[in-house]
């Protein structure tokens, strides 16, 4: 593929993607908003950690530095700032292009909304990665990764993007469901957002007997509104969307305990909520990512009590009216 690819967001997604696709012999332009990091990468992105370590030079600039139009822009920005990367990047876009959004949430729906669905490629990413400081980028897990169409057809460009994406992770799925893909995470990252509540590890804070109720509840409200919104939620990395939608004890159990030993496998021990909460003291993506569906339920007449309280208990961690605790997952079922 000869034309060049132009990466907004370089962090930790955006950032492994941009240095597999140079180094493989790519053109790419990434965008980051930190100039730092922009200036980190020109000089060489250290993608380090136990899936691939090297030193790729990429071109970057900041947002106000970029110049001309891409037939594909990779969007790889958090969920909270798709609106605004949008209105940055589109002047970008060429005639006849599209955005691939490589983002966590149901970012495709806000996309669409504003270029169209026939401008808008789903992807679905799962692996492991954390932007540590300026030019270095933890990546520490392999995982999941899915491109498809957003009304299911396999198109050309899908079939480009799945050849992309496969120099990053092998496995890569070019699918006919990408929702399916991208509900299903909306199920799992929900149960990531409540480790997030506590200081543990993801694979610990889940595997703790005392919370698991909580988690089931949790998984059983996400899946049963995906289903309602017609979807056929898809499965990976230990995820079962069925016994969370059925609501069948042993098939939860079962999954939750593979979930548990997938993040144990990781070098990324924390969620990236996590990471904002207790590292980095900044807004979570919990409002673009979970409000949404709290949105999407009171539509359809929905009650989402255990949900609607994880999202009250991030925002009150996010403004300082609590501490992340390993107590606090209690507060999701008995509040």
């Amino acid at each position: 593929m000869t034309q060049p690819i132009l990466i907004w967001g370089a962090g930790a997604i955006g950032g492994v993607i941009g240095a597999v696709l140079a180094r493989e012999g790519h053109a790419v332009q990434v965008v980051d908003i930190v100039p730092e990091h922009v200036a980190a990468m020109r000089e060489g992105l250290r993608i380090e950690g136990p899936v691939e370590a090297f030193v790729q030079p990429l071109p970057a600039a900041l947002p106000a530095e970029v110049t001309g139009q891409y037939e594909r822009i990779i969007l790889a920005v958090k969920a909270h700032h798709t609106e605004a990367a949008l209105e940055m990047a589109l002047p970008h876009l060429a005639p006849g292009g599209h955005v691939v959004s490589a983002q966590n949430g149901l970012n495709e729906r806000v996309i669409a909304a504003r270029i169209g669905a026939e401008n808008t490629v789903g992807c679905f990413v799962n692996f492991g990665a954390d932007w540590l400081e300026p030019g270095r980028i933890l990546y520490g897990n392999r995982a999941a990764v899915a491109v498809g169409e957003l009304d299911g057809q396999v198109s050309d460009r899908a079939r480009e993007i799945h050849g992309l994406l496969s120099l990053v992770e092998p496995e890569a799925v070019l699918t006919d469901n990408i929702w399916g893909y991208l509900w299903g995470k909306m199920g799992y990252g929900a149960l990531l957002f409540a480790t997030a509540l506590t200081p543990s590890s993801m694979s610990d804070a889940m595997a703790r007997p005392a919370h698991r109720s909580a988690y089931e509840r949790l998984g059983q409200e996400v899946m049963r509104l995906a289903y309602a919104e017609g979807v056929q939620p898809l499965g990976f990395n230990g995820f079962d969307p069925a016994a969370f939608r059925d609501g069948d004890a042993a098939g939860m159990a079962t999954s939750l305990d593979r979930m548990v030993a997938h993040n144990r496998k990781t070098a990324k021990t924390h969620s990236g909520i996590w990471r904002d909460l207790a590292v980095r003291k900044r807004k979570t993506e919990v409002d673009a990512q979970l409000g949404i569906m709290l949105e999407i339920a009171q539509a359809r007449g929905l009650a989402m009590p255990v949900l609607s309280r994880l999202v009250e208990l991030i925002h009150d961690i996010e403004e300082g009216r609590r501490e992340q605790s390993d107590a606090l997952p209690d507060l999701l079922v008995t509040a």
